[in-house]
């Protein structure tokens, strides 16, 4: 049986944990739930994971970091955008430019942005480079998103660098249309940490597409282009090479461009960009990719092609075919960062590599959080993300009966994802996560049905009675049949899944 919480063996948490949310109303969405969440359930879990913090545990640090969210929070979210860079520019301005203080490596795409961050800052690490990485969204802590040496930033070092520089912030607020945004303020913040380390290189992930996105006062020595399909596309454009056109705008004078397999009208509108400024380009499939893979336990065992030769028997502690092409991208840009290819010709070590890999995590992408019933997190929100998702599962796990959790949010094409999960899951939760994004669980859930039939549908509006009732369904077929559980649809529902769970 689930050992979460049941009404009849204590107070339930949960309970609390919704008062907690309708008094967070004003904050951005995307923090209250998470926040109030890991408030009154972090004493579910064991200690915390170090990429994914928990709370502080002094009371006078985390009411510092509540007030610092408090007034990130009062700003545009993330969401609402006006595609600019001048408000960050005049911010990057009056700070003295520090993001021109160390080299970077610029990140877009659709899918696998997070991922393949991840791995490039594993693998400067290993060659003892000291890292910066900024990444978005967070899965349960705001802190999450700026990390040095490979872990996220203290609260005490979120808490310094935002009050360093708010001066500066309300400088540029008030000399501007409009104030500065949530996400604008934390790249600032992002910058400025790292020019203060200092970080011999930069890992920065956009926010969304590329020219008008806030990361982009950067010059990316390397500039790396992960999968593009259709999402966004109301800001972004309609088509794949529109939204290209538009994530192209990140590829700079004379960097260096990684380019993973990609649609071809996308391929042609960045490769367009890359002649227009002089770059360089090296394409997955010709002068980079994977060689071979296999699977292995706890993830895979690839033989990877860089630029400078091959990899062999390199160990990826992630499933699915997509991560090890992300793990092919994020080589070669590690490749180009050192000039392999271009100033030398011989590989990097391969010992090196293979540490480097073999430590890599991504939280939230289909991890394993609670066995028997084995209870899966991913955060595939297109049906782009939820068919490769779906591939991997097949792949890497045996399920006699898989049961989805599905809570999604209201702006993206929740038909193609339920259509792209619908071939595995036996039947399916729909519910909603906490923030105002979400879409309703009957709207869902008519959806839903319409993808999978009546008889394979059940509607649980809040994610805690969703979980037990996905559990209870995977362990219909007894203790030591193959059920397990799948929470997908939105990183926000993963991450309160996973807080649930006990996770952080």
């Amino acid at each position: 049986m689930s050992d979460l919480p049941h009404e009849n063996d204590q107070p339930d948490p949960l309970d609390a944990f919704e008062e907690l949310i309708a008094e967070e109303t004003d904050r951005d969405p995307d923090l209250a739930v998470i926040e109030a969440g890991s408030r009154t359930l972090r004493t579910q879990g064991g200690a915390p994971q170090a990429d994914v913090p928990a709370r502080p545990e002094d009371p006078e640090v985390d009411k510092a970091l509540r007030e610092v969210e408090t007034e990130l929070a009062g700003r545009w979210g993330e969401t609402k955008l006006e595609p600019s860079v001048s408000r960050i520019a005049a911010l990057m301005d009056v700070l003295g430019e520090p993001q021109r203080s160390y080299p970077s490596i610029h990140i877009t795409g659709t899918n696998g942005k997070t991922s393949t961050a991840r791995m490039i800052e594993a693998l400067l690490g290993a060659f003892e480079l000291r890292t910066g990485r900024y990444t978005s969204p967070h899965v349960q802590s705001i802190t999450e998103r700026i990390s040095l040496d490979g872990a996220p930033i203290s609260a005490e070092r979120f808490i310094e660098t935002y009050q360093d520089i708010k001066p500066y912030i309300e400088m540029v607020d008030g000399l501007q249309e409009y104030r500065l945004s949530f996400f604008e303020v934390l790249t600032g913040m992002a910058y400025a940490a790292f020019a203060d380390a200092p970080v011999d290189v930069a890992v920065v992930e956009v926010g969304m597409g590329g020219s008008w996105d806030a990361t982009n006062v950067i010059d990316g020595d390397v500039a790396v282009i992960t999968p593009i399909s259709l999402d966004h596309t109301d800001r972004l454009g309609a088509t794949p090479g529109e939204i290209a056109a538009e994530k192209g705008g990140i590829i700079k004078q004379d960097a260096t461009v990684i380019l993973a397999q990609q649609p071809v009208d996308a391929a042609q509108a960045l490769l367009k960009k890359a002649v227009e400024v002089d770059a360089t380009v090296a394409r997955e499939g010709l002068e980079f990719g994977v060689v071979a893979r296999q699977v292995a336990v706890g993830g895979q065992l690839v033989t990877l092609r860089g630029l400078g030769g091959e990899y062999p028997e390199v160990y990826l502690p992630l499933h699915g075919a997509h991560q090890a092409h992300n793990a092919a991208v994020a080589l070669a840009a590690v490749e180009a960062f050192f000039g392999v290819g271009a100033l030398r010709a011989e590989s990097l070590d391969i010992d090196t590599v293979r540490k480097a890999f073999a430590a890599v995590s991504s939280p939230g992408r289909l991890e394993v959080v609670r066995r028997s019933p084995t209870i899966v997190l991913d955060a595939a929100h297109n049906p782009a993300g939820a068919e490769v998702t779906a591939e991997a599962v097949r792949e890497a796990f045996d399920f006699s009966r898989l049961i989805g959790v599905v809570g999604a949010s209201a702006d993206k094409n929740v038909r193609g994802l339920l259509e792209a999960f619908e071939p595995i899951f036996a039947e399916v939760v729909v519910t909603q996560n906490s923030t105002h994004r979400a879409m309703n669980a009957d709207e869902l859930a008519a959806i839903a049905v319409e993808v999978f039939g009546e008889d394979r549908v059940q509607v649980e509006p809040r994610l805690p009675e969703a979980l037990e009732a996905a559990i209870t369904l995977a362990e219909e077929e007894g203790e030591f049949a193959g059920g397990g559980v799948l929470v997908t649809g939105s990183v926000i529902t993963v991450g309160e899944a996973r807080l649930l769970l006990g996770k952080g």
